[in-house]
């Protein structure tokens, strides 16, 4: 009386319907993990480091001398 159908998981669906709802839970997946990722760069406020921020990391890791960060130090305030 209705063909082919044998019911169970596959019957109605198929294959397609199945990619279907994995193709939704990965995007929905995917969504989740972006706007997670958004929300947190919003806590942290993340602005841009300023000039003397910068300067004082690159003396810290050695990438310049005392005199060098003195003297740049002064250009940037002056």
């Amino acid at each position: 009386m209705f063909g082919n159908w044998t019911g169970g998981m596959m019957g109605y669906f198929g294959w397609g319907g199945m990619a279907l709802g994995l193709v939704t839970v990965f995007l929905l997946i995917v969504a989740v993990v972006f706007g997670v990722r958004y929300l947190s760069n919003l806590k942290q406020g993340s602005s841009p480091e300023t000039a003397l921020e910068i300067l004082r990391k690159r003396y810290a890791k050695g990438e310049i001398t005392k005199e060098e960060f003195t003297r740049i130090k002064q250009d940037l305030e002056g």
